[in-house]
């Protein structure tokens, strides 16, 4: 089973990836949004594609920015973590509970930004873009990552892209109100179900003009919606070949159907690796009208440089990695306004088991009990408290390792969750342990190339702590960070042995991280596969008792740990500085945090 997503990443878990940091002072002018109702942003990746349905383009860096192009469309998370519909937009209703029918209805008179209707062949294209049916090729790759049977998939068909939720959505769904609804049916129940159907970022009629070369509009929608409703494979091949790669893009692109909005802003510049701006429809009236003309987002990997852009009001708005030196020098500004937040990210270390490395079976003759033992081993070196101790408490003090994959410490169910899902083996760095097993399988000395991202420095003070634990019990940790680690945990899957890095929540539903664990998950790089943990998580889909939800995810969290698939380090300590200039900041411990509410930030009359 293919799952290449679910919803994007989770609130209880998370699936989706990538840690807050900072921004850079070129690009446009500074920010004088007292005059220019503008405002500038510090974020520490670039955007690089349009359409963060696909395994690729799934990162919190894309998700920002397509948060205030796109969103979600029929709803979106409140301060309160509640689900608020955007009535404006279009409803959505539950027709039937047995078998679970929704109905979506687009209102009149809601638009892409080049003036074409939003409809059911928008929706359309979001079911059946993910839905496995249509597939019938997948890419190959060799152990640098790259494609070898390029021409197969070109030939075929293949949508980067998967939810669980639309396969379960065998039925062609059926197209109503004069082409402005969608009612999509269920073959089996889904707790999560509210959150699983979205607008896409994408427009129908833009990947029918880009991979078909239909120019109108109209033909085009009903080109997407034929192709679905008679899986014509011939027209799907170059469907699937324009929604996997012509959204992706790191400057200004020269066609506007790359970037069509049916959200409030449109973007209208973008400079590689420096910045990108948005500015305000004139005609958007089917949600929260933003009070702000135009929002510049700003990149940099240095949170300190986030700072100092701020302090010279080169940028109005950050939320960088939290550090020692970023708190002590916030402190000292004048006319910010600095909060300490909880965010929704945590640290964790996932390791590679079909890789031909050394935690793969393979590399000991199909020895699956060797390969087990030793990712056990190399677990029992990562120095978790220490890194807590050195690295964290000093912004956070009384911040303590977090014990599940599933679940946020505080949550109702963390504890009895913590309590059950044998997380206990990992508590202590155990060097004796480790040596014994790696004696056990005569395996005394084994190379792990752990990939993060280059330049975050908390990251690399981890490495260091990681390396020299490690290396007491026989491992010798090699640095396999890169600057596009994001895009590699996908694409350069032989490339590394062991992943370091953060999942970022986007919705409050546990179910939703099962594509970080479940056989052919979009965010499970590793070739993990447990039948048992498969079977746990299609009984998670369709349950609705928060104690038996509590069990399976105790449940889930045992094979996992049992597998030492990886092992959980800290849930991130955040900070969010603005200056006072701007009103009406606020931040949820959800994707997408410091952005979700940017329609009430405000210029003060009085800066």
């Amino acid at each position: 089973m293919k799952i290449r997503r679910t919803s994007a990443v989770v609130a209880v878990a998370a699936t989706g990836a990538l840690v807050l940091s900072a921004c850079t002072s070129e690009g446009p002018a500074e920010s004088e949004i007292e005059e220019t109702t503008s405002v500038n942003v510090g974020w520490n990746q670039p955007f690089y594609s349009q359409n963060n349905l696909t395994a690729s383009g799934n990162a919190t860096a894309n998700a920002n920015i397509i948060y205030m192009t796109a969103g979600n469309g029929f709803w979106y998370y409140d301060g309160d973590l509640n689900i608020a519909k955007n009535e404006d937009f279009g409803t959505y209703e539950v027709v039937t509970e047995d078998p679970l029918t929704v109905k979506y209805t687009v209102n009149e008179g809601v638009t892409w930004s080049d003036g074409t209707p939003v409809d059911a062949a928008d929706l359309m294209l979001f079911w059946g873009a993910q839905n496995d049916k249509f597939d019938s090729v997948e890419p190959e790759t060799d152990e640098e990552g790259n494609v070898t049977n390029q021409d197969v998939v070109d030939a075929g068909v293949f949508f980067n892209s998967t939810s669980e939720a639309m396969n379960v959505v065998t039925e062609t769904p059926e197209i109503g109100d004069d082409g402005r609804s969608l009612t999509i049916t269920y073959s089996e129940p889904r707790s999560d179900w509210e959150v699983s159907f979205y607008m896409p970022p994408v427009a129908a009629h833009a990947v029918a003009a880009l991979g078909l070369d239909i120019t109108d509009p109209e033909e085009g929608k009903q080109a997407v919606i034929d192709a679905f409703a008679n899986n014509d494979a011939a027209a799907l091949s170059p469907l699937s070949k324009s929604w996997n790669e012509d959204f992706n893009f790191t400057s200004m692109p020269d066609n506007e159907l790359q970037y069509l909005a049916h959200g409030p802003y449109v973007l209208t510049d973008f400079v590689e690796n420096e910045y990108l701006t948005l500015e305000l429809r004139d005609d958007y009236e089917w949600g929260p009208v933003p009070k702000v003309d135009s929002v510049t987002v700003r990149y940099n990997e240095d949170p300190l440089a986030a700072v100092t852009a701020l302090q010279n009001g080169e940028l109005d708005l950050i939320a960088p990695q939290s550090s020692v030196d970023v708190l002590a020098t916030l402190d000292t500004l004048e006319g910010v306004n600095v909060e300490g937040a909880p965010e929704g990210t945590f640290e964790h270390v996932d390791l590679q088991f079909t890789n031909g490395g050394p935690f793969d079976a393979a590399t000991y003759g199909g020895d699956a009990a060797k390969a087990l033992k030793v990712r056990q081993a190399f677990l029992k070196t990562i120095p978790r408290q220490e890194i807590i101790e050195k690295l964290i408490q000093p912004l956070q003090p009384d911040a303590e390792t977090r014990d599940s994959f599933i679940y946020v410490p505080g949550s109702e169910a963390y504890d009895e969750v913590v309590a059950n899902n044998k997380s206990e083996l990992w508590a202590e760095v155990d060097i004796a342990g480790a040596k014994a097993l790696l004696a056990e399988v005569g395996v005394p000395a084994v190379d792990v190339r752990l990939m993060f991202g280059q330049g975050n420095v908390r990251r690399e003070n981890e490495f260091q702590l990681i390396a020299a634990s490690a290396a007491q019990a026989g491992f010798n940790v090699i640095n396999a960070s890169s600057t596009d680690w994001g895009d590699r945990l996908d694409t350069d899957r032989t490339g590394y042995d062991a992943a370091l890095f953060g999942w970022q929540s986007t919705n409050t539903f546990a179910l939703n991280s099962e594509a970080n664990f479940i056989s052919g998950g979009q965010n499970n790089f590793y070739g993990y596969s447990d039948p048992e943990v498969d079977a746990l998580w299609e009984e998670l889909r369709a349950n609705t008792d928060p104690a038996a939800e509590a069990e399976l995810v105790a449940q889930i969290e045992t094979k996992l740990n049992e597998a030492a698939f990886g092992v959980t380090i800290f849930q991130f300590p955040g900070v969010v500085a603005s200056r006072d200039v701007l009103q009406g900041v606020s931040t949820i411990p959800l994707s997408p945090t410091i952005f979700w509410n940017f329609w009430e930030w405000e210029v003060s009359s009085e800066a």
